[in-house]
């Protein structure tokens, strides 16, 4: 089993990324595991202060469980992977079933932060991309899909997302064996990551 960590700011690209590397290998050979669904669950606490959550930094994150099912996974066990919603801040009681794959994807703007995942990882990169353009696509999807005003996005990004990232995310760019400049439209990378992810695979 190959584990790739994919990293990156928010808004850089990782989902196109991961997308694209997805289609570019045979079906039923990736299993995605993505860090926003081990947000820890916060179903004890009242809606006013869920909806203040800090989700950009590593303490919002259930590491010790992402790892375990990792684990499990490379011992060729399933996994209930956690539903999260953002709507309510808390996880559903549905899980989603995830079986052993040749590779696996474990993607988030976090999943460079801790050392134990890391340490698992056999290819680690970081999806980069200019600050203004990860700016536009948050406005996109969270208007979109996360019900969100503009005015709100932007607040949000100057008060969590932008400190939160040159806090904690920028800095995991050091652990990364791959940079990925320009997000998702950098196909050169993309063909290098996938050309990699084959020869691996074909040993």
């Amino acid at each position: 089993m190959l584990i790739i960590g994919i990293a990156g700011g928010t808004g850089s690209g990782k989902t196109t990324v991961v997308r694209k590397i997805i289609q570019s290998l045979p079906p039923n050979e990736v299993a995605v595991i993505p860090q926003d669904s081990y947000y820890k669950d916060n179903s004890g606490m009242p809606l006013e202060k869920r909806l203040q959550l800090n989700f950009d930094e590593p303490g919002a994150i259930e590491w010790d469980l992402l790892v375990e099912h990792l684990n499990q996974l490379k011992q060729g066990k399933n996994i209930a992977q956690p539903i999260y919603s953002y709507l309510t801040c808390t996880r559903s009681e549905d899980t989603i079933l995830v079986k052993p794959r040749d590779v696996v994807i474990v993607e988030g703007i976090l999943v460079l932060t801790d050392p134990k995942l890391r340490d698992l990882m056999d290819i680690k990169v970081f999806v980069d991309a200019d600050g203004d353009d990860r700016l536009i696509r948050v406005i996109n999807r969270d208007c979109i899909e996360r019900g969100r005003t503009v005015e709100m996005v932007i607040d949000r990004y100057e008060k969590v997302l932008k400190p939160m990232h040159n806090q904690h995310i920028e800095p995991t760019k050091r652990f990364a064996d791959l940079i990925v400049p320009q997000g998702g439209n950098n196909q050169v990378a993309i063909d290098i990551l996938t050309n990699f992810i084959s020869s691996k695979l074909a040993i």
